[in-house]
């Protein structure tokens, strides 16, 4: 038997959007659901919600670039005392880009999260 026609419709929920961006504030309370929280979402839902692969994929790739950052920065910081401007900044950015992005989804714009690198 063979499927021919098999479109999902998809449906516009902005909230789950905006809810992907600030489960990332997860990091601050158990120190991983920042990362598995928006994945388990994005997995789930990016076939059947407008625009959750391109966001989901934002906040996956916003932390685990986080990640990097944070473990880049012992060896800096040990060597050379630099790896603290690393840390400080990979803090600023995992603060201020979950808001700002959520904004965004909310307003049905792209997101857009500095100093990532693109994973997925």
């Amino acid at each position: 038997m063979e499927l021919v026609n098999q479109q999902v419709a998809m449906r516009e929920d902005r909230q789950l959007l905006v809810i992907t961006h600030l489960s990332q504030y997860l990091d601050i309370i158990t120190g991983f659901g920042g990362l598995v929280v928006p994945l388990i979402l994005w997995l789930t839902q990016k076939e059947s919600v407008v625009g959750m692969n391109e966001h989901g994929r934002s906040v996956i790739n916003l932390q685990l670039s986080l990640i990097l950052y944070i473990i880049m920065g012992f060896p800096l910081l040990i060597l050379l005392g630099a790896g603290i401007f690393l840390w400080i900044f990979a803090g600023i950015v995992g603060m201020v880009m979950p808001i700002v992005n959520a904004v965004r989804a909310n307003n049905g714009e792209s997101p857009s999260y500095f100093g990532t690198i693109r994973f997925f």
